[in-house]
């Protein structure tokens, strides 16, 4: 009908919480076996406490014929529908029902007694611990209607089944959890391995003919020279992308690539820059990473304004055993003695602030050289 829209069906289950499925029903036909032999055992040693032996008899044999049927109709995932669950729970109620029939009104023990717990168990299996519940109850409140007297032993007997029931319902979601979290965990770094390998094999070749057409560019001087100026940006900038990638594949929550994010900037300024890095990622907090590139910034801003925009900055990034150094310098005429310290006492406080002051917050240090060959600054960070 017009206007209408149906609603999203539920996302499929992954295959593994599937399979997790597989091996509960598995396990749980195993344990169907052995209360069933426990049950057939005590009702032949509490035979006397039968009022009606020959309907007693026919109760047990159904309750072993039906262990028979759930263990190969649970085997397969299509047969295991609600229906199924639905029977499975009403047949261990009927056992306990007609308890007080085969018996007598002042029943001890119920004829399937442990036995009920295959049907407990399957809805925590299929439904969780809302599905362990509702099973729980049902069976509880059946084995204690009939009761003239509740004794301690039949409150401990509920009081487990309630408890149970839930808690391993819990327990089988969350194996199901893990299983599917697993998947998408496999999936995920299975797809960055794969891009990062198409990516190194498209842009590897481009790489080089970028480096080339630089190099070439800048020797031949005039309009080549622009030419190789911008192709060396561009190479610049596949380069970070390239390392960006690594970066989510491999970095673990709330790392950054710092050599990234420090090409990332140094391709942006209008300062040529000319930065090396170390081979692979620098992975550092956040803040670690937010903080020196700002430092780092800072500082060619500062090329930027006293040299000139036309000037060119030499970043160098090493990583440590527990620090990364990043030093910046430039080619200008340097700082005359004193001047920093003049500005900072004017309340011009970039150096200070921007540079000095982001570095010490970090537990670093900066510290500066100059002279007539130009300006370095270092900058040394801690990796944690």
């Amino acid at each position: 009908m017009s206007g209408q829209h149906a609603a999203p069906a539920p996302p499929p289950r992954a295959d593994s919480a599937l399979a997790v499925e597989d091996r509960l029903h598995a396990a749980l036909a195993i344990v169907r076996v052995v209360v069933t032999v426990n049950m057939v055992g005590l009702n032949v040693y509490r035979r006397d406490s039968f009022s009606h032996p020959e309907l007693g008899l026919a109760v047990v044999s159904a309750c072993v014929a039906w262990t028979g049927a759930a263990v190969w109709l649970y085997r397969s995932r299509a047969r295991r529908t609600p229906a199924l669950l639905v029977a499975d729970l009403l047949i261990a109620v009927a056992a306990i029902a007609v308890t007080p029939w085969v018996k007598s009104e002042a029943f001890l023990a119920t004829v399937p007694g442990f036995w009920v717990m295959g049907a407990l168990l399957a809805w925590a299996i299929h439904w969780h611990w809302k599905g362990g519940l509702v099973a729980a109850v049902v069976l509880s409140a059946t084995d204690l209607a009939p009761r003239e007297v509740v004794d301690q032993g039949n409150y401990g007997n509920v009081f487990l089944v309630l408890v149970g029931g839930p808690v391993v319902g819990f327990l089988c979601e969350s194996l199901q959890r893990m299983a599917r979290e697993r998947d998408a965990a496999e999936r995920a770094a299975a797809a960055a391995e794969e891009r990062t390998r198409l990516a190194r094999a498209v842009h590897d070749g481009v790489l080089q003919v970028l480096a080339m057409v630089q190099r070439r560019g800048e020797a031949a001087g005039g309009e080549w020279a622009e030419l190789g100026r911008l192709a060396g940006e561009q190479e610049r900038g596949l380069r970070s992308l390239i390392r960006q990638q690594d970066t989510v594949a491999t970095a673990p929550g709330g790392r950054v690539d710092l050599a990234g994010a420090l090409e990332a900037m140094a391709t942006a300024h209008p300062v040529r820059v000319e930065l090396a890095t170390p081979g692979g990622s620098v992975l550092v907090p956040e803040r670690v990473a937010t903080e020196t590139v700002a430092a780092v910034r800072a500082c060619l801003d500062n090329v930027a304004a006293h040299v000139g925009p036309d000037a060119t900055a030499w970043v160098l990034a090493q990583a440590g055993g527990d620090s990364v150094t990043v030093s910046v310098r430039d080619d200008g005429p340097g700082i005359t003695d004193g001047r920093l310290d003049e500005a900072e006492a004017e309340g011009r406080l970039g150096v200070a602030s921007s540079i000095r002051g982001r570095v010490e917050e970090l537990g670093g240090a900066a510290t500066v050289d100059s002279g007539p060959w130009g300006t370095e600054w270092e900058l040394t960070v801690p990796l944690a």
